[in-house]
């Protein structure tokens, strides 16, 4: 069973420069308690009858997964997998890690079952590290629900990217202000750290964007920022240059919904693919602008639409 608390990554996590003002031992649980340190291991592969199936898997609680399923009737042939958590929202002093590793041709969608809650923190901060490995002509899913950070929250999360110049990889992450509609709960997290880095298995390095919030350091609503916008999409998709061109050619930019939505798009570095940025005031719009792209990626490289989401999601 991996040591997690003691791993690289995750001592990587917690020697993150901007944690440091809250780098603190927790008064409640100990960092490392059973339940405040989550593991997840994913293992993809085609089987011998050509079928892409979560051939392996490890977790430790409070992360969780049971079998994938086969229920995109855009793609009834995509192994589903729904990422589950038994211990609530994010806590102080939480440190979780997730490894997903796309053998050569497979391909799959990898979800969660709800929105990930920050909660509020006295303490510590919560942190998440994620290796995504995808290798010769495989194809990768990977959209989870929206981070919600309640008041005070402390969140950090690093994602490491391994991605054969064959493969196709959609990573989508949405985050809102806070408990917007409870007691107008907006931007009063205290901070939010995200990177994302990506390279070529032989180390070639393609790309590395970070971002820190801090809304108290900061005017969230300046112009160039968030302005009048509460939430947040970012959308990396690495993929070869011919169907790039594509899928950039084939997505429309600009304001819609009277000015209450808006999307970007620009080409990533190293010819590595796309990034997408959606802005807008509700949660809804956002992740349907989120999912119509996503349908345009699937469209060129699996030649299948992703259709849209089910109502109770």
């Amino acid at each position: 069973m991996k040591d997690v608390l003691n791993s690289p990554e995750i001592q990587k996590m917690t020697a993150l420069r901007e944690m440091q003002p809250y780098n603190h031992p927790t008064r409640a649980m100990y960092i490392g308690a059973p339940g405040k340190v989550g593991y997840l291991r994913l293992g993809f592969e085609i089987d011998a009858r050509g079928k892409s199936i979560l051939r392996d898997h490890e977790r430790i609680a409070p992360l969780i997964v049971q079998k994938e399923l086969y229920c995109d009737e855009g793609m009834p042939e995509m192994p589903v997998v729904y990422i589950l958590s038994s211990g609530g929202p994010n806590v102080d002093g939480d440190r979780y890690e997730q490894d997903i590793e796309m053998r050569r041709g497979s391909f799959g969608h990898v979800t969660t079952g709800a929105a990930t809650k920050i909660a509020e923190m006295k303490d510590n901060f919560s942190a998440m590290y994620q290796n995504l490995v995808l290798e010769e002509d495989s194809y990768l899913e990977f959209m989870p629900e929206p981070t919600i950070p309640c008041i005070e929250a402390r969140y950090a999360s690093y994602t490491d990217i391994v991605c054969h110049p064959s493969a196709t990889l959609l990573y989508s992450e949405i985050f809102t202000p806070g408990r917007k509609h409870r007691d107008n709960e907006i931007y009063k997290y205290d901070i939010l750290s995200v990177t994302c880095s990506a390279r070529r298995p032989d180390g070639r390095r393609l790309f590395r964007e970070k971002f820190v919030i801090e809304p108290q350091n900061s005017d969230i609503r300046n112009l160039g920022i968030m302005g009048k916008y509460d939430i947040f999409a970012n959308v990396i998709v690495l993929t070869p240059p011919d169907r790039a061109k594509e899928i950039y050619d084939a997505t429309e930019a600009g304001f819609f919904n009277d000015g209450n939505l808006a999307v970007g798009i620009t080409r990533l570095p190293n010819d590595a693919g796309l990034l997408l940025k959606v802005l807008g005031m509700e949660t809804g719009p956002v992740k349907d602008a989120v999912r119509k792209f996503g349908s345009t990626v699937r469209q060129t490289v699996k030649g299948r639409p992703l259709l849209p989401d089910f109502p109770w999601r």
